[in-house]
């Protein structure tokens, strides 16, 4: 079971908001938000992926693009 593979298929939408939560919780102590060593390795892993993945990560219009994206992710009230 070791070498098999999970594939986990987001949005563009759903990668850049993922992608932007995972870059401030490796920026946290995450000690406190994580008690199991072990998440760790797929954390980076899947950050790492995000970010080889999303073009617009560096763009200029960055944070408009992230809240656009949150926007159309967020259930509309109703």
């Amino acid at each position: 079971m070791g070498d098999s593979q999970v594939t986990i298929k987001l949005t563009s939408d759903e990668a850049l908001v993922l992608s932007d939560w995972l870059e401030k919780l490796q920026m946290t102590d995450l000690s406190r938000v994580v008690d199991d060593p072990a998440v760790w390795a797929p954390i980076h892993r899947i950050a790492g992926t995000l970010d080889k993945s999303l073009a617009g990560l560096f763009a200029p219009d960055y944070d408009q693009r992230l809240e656009a994206a949150r926007r159309r992710l967020r259930p509309e009230e109703g």
